[in-house]
């Protein structure tokens, strides 16, 4: 199979294909808009608020990246069940609880998260804590459900221990931190990357792992795909820090600039755009050849990468 470079993805795919895609990427997001909110608690009861809150950020859309990698690497690898679905729908919760809470005046202090009104401006920002605390307990007890879709509990077993450990202390949370403590401040190039590699790598890494681990993937597949997905982090994020700076906050639904506005230091201003535009493209041309390799139908998720760094938005 002939692979189609990122660097060429604008000539490789006629304007016609570009519009094909968008709508087959449009309509999984939009399927799985239906999965996440089919998990979400009901809005009733004494934590009524705290349950509208969830609901108001989960539901605000996005692109629902981390769950469409989740499926679509489960499929890839011959899953065909819905012991994917509560995994899918509690990735989405956690990567929502640390939007919430990335956005609070002591973090990121920021007033609009995919084109709305950030949850602590619309609920206050005692209940957005509380909101994004719930997400995360929330999205444990929704990935559970998974016991009762699988015969294999040492799947749904391993898969926990990916969604438990990717978001923490060594991944999600530690970039997190390094990303708060050195804001401001002088970045290396390692630091940096250790940051994007947590902070935003960690959650796509768990994504694949979690749907090639559900597919009955042995190490060796689960270690590729970890590898894949951290290029795919990787360049995601560094593609983010591009549209920071290039971008239109009217597409991207938040304001642009705002790294610089926050004192943050990222790829951008350490390499500029040409050397952050050309790490981007090494990054995923590696992740799509590897992906080639793998077993099973990989067209999609191919598509779904070179899609996602020659992104707009």
């Amino acid at each position: 199979m002939m692979s189609v470079k990122s660097e060429s993805y604008n000539d490789a795919y006629s304007a016609e294909q570009k519009k094909s895609l968008d709508k087959a990427i449009a309509e999984r997001a939009e399927r799985i808009d239906g999965i996440v909110a089919g998990y979400l608690p009901k809005v009733e009861g004494f934590p009524r608020t705290v349950c509208e809150a969830m609901a108001y950020s989960v539901e605000a859309g996005g692109k629902r990246l981390r769950p469409m990698l989740m499926e679509e690497t489960y499929r890839m690898l011959g899953g065909s069940t819905d012991v994917v679905k509560p995994f899918m729908a509690a990735i989405e919760m956690i990567h929502t609880y640390s939007l919430i809470h990335d956005d609070l005046p002591a973090l990121d202090n920021d007033d609009y998260r995919r084109g709305r009104q950030t949850s602590h401006l619309v609920f206050g920002e005692a209940m957005a804590i509380l909101a994004g605390d719930a997400l995360l307990n929330y999205a444990y007890e929704t990935a559970c459900k998974a016991f009762d879709l699988d015969e294999d509990a040492r799947k749904v077993s391993e898969a926990l221990r990916i969604l438990a450990r990717k978001p923490g202390v060594y991944g999600m949370l530690g970039g997190q931190v390094v990303d708060v403590e050195m804001t401001g401040r002088t970045l290396t190039r390692e630091q940096l990357e250790y940051v994007y590699a947590n902070k935003t790598g960690a959650l796509i890494e768990a994504s694949m792992m979690i749907g090639a681990v559900l597919a009955g993937a042995d190490s060796e597949q689960v270690e590729a795909v970890e590898k894949i997905a951290s290029d795919i982090g990787m360049a995601f994020q560094v593609q983010d820090d591009i549209l920071d700076v290039c971008g239109d906050s009217m597409v991207l639904g938040k304001p642009t600039l705002s790294d610089e506005e926050n004192g943050k230091i990222t790829y951008v201003t350490i390499h500029g755009i040409e050397k952050s535009r050309q790490y981007v493209r090494d990054l995923s041309e590696r992740a799509v050849r590897e992906l080639e390799e793998m077993d099973g139908d990989s067209e999609f998720l191919r598509k779904l990468v070179l899609w996602l760094i020659n992104r707009q938005k």
